[in-house]
């Protein structure tokens, strides 16, 4: 389809490099910081923007190839997939589409990466063992919460945890926090907020570069006028990681 089916937005651009620069400084990469905006935008009231993101990505020279955009779409649309179990299915797929308007037909990339999923016992293992790596001495305590409400505890472990969050075929445990994180944090969720922040460190990721995620996810949230009123700081959370 043709690419100029979105025209484009100055201001996202701005906010993209602008964040795209401060993750430059971190240890995070300078790959992964359009998987945090991608899911703040999925969240947020325009998840169609993700076409803009989209756009200004394949305009770099690092995706100037069918193979690499190719790549490119498979995180994109991991994390859009990850993503389902936070905010639901509806944003995403606006999401998604909005991207698919605009991809040259050369470079869709028409891989399944969940067509042979099970609800197994492989599954179970992969799920507990990410859960674990989040939760750590909490994880016992976090899942005892859904004593009285079971079939919330069995989705968290088969469902979001395996299903979704625990797969690696596209998106690393750090890349994955990207995804969970920021979709939360957009939500002005308090609890969930806390013990991702807390996972996020837990898993390895430096206490500076967690200020970096929560400051450039708050920066999105200003852009898109969302006020957020009830998340805890990195510094709030530190204790108790």
């Amino acid at each position: 389809m043709s690419t100029q089916a979105t025209p484009p937005n100055p201001e996202l651009s701005k906010l993209f490099a602008d964040v795209e620069a401060r993750f430059r400084a971190t240890q995070l990469g300078d790959e992964r910081w359009y998987i945090l905006a991608l899911s703040c935008i999925a969240t947020g009231p325009e998840p169609e923007f993700a076409a803009h993101l989209y756009r200004h990505l394949i305009a770099k020279p690092e995706f100037q190839t069918t193979e690499s955009r190719q790549r490119l779409v498979r995180r994109m649309r991991e994390a859009l997939f990850k993503s389902i179990c936070v905010i639901g299915v509806c944003k995403p797929i606006e999401s998604i589409l909005s991207i698919a308007a605009i991809e040259r037909p050369e470079d869709r990339d028409l891989s399944h990466s969940r067509e042979n999923w099970q609800a197994d016992a492989d599954n179970a293992q992969r799920a507990r063992e990410w859960f674990l790596k989040i939760y750590t001495h909490n994880a016992t305590d976090t899942i005892g919460l859904f004593d009285a409400h079971k079939d919330f505890a069995w989705t968290s472990l088969n469902i979001t945890y395996g299903l979704y969050l625990s797969d690696r075929q596209a998106l690393n445990d750090v890349e994955t926090q990207l995804v969970v994180l920021p979709c939360i944090m957009m939500q002005n969720l308090k609890l969930e907020t806390h013990w991702h922040i807390r996972g996020t460190r837990r898993i390895g990721v430096s206490k500076d570069d967690t200020q970096v995620i929560w400051d450039s996810i708050k920066q999105f949230a200003t852009f898109f006028e969302i006020k957020l009123t009830r998340v805890p700081t990195v510094e709030d959370v530190e204790p108790d990681v």
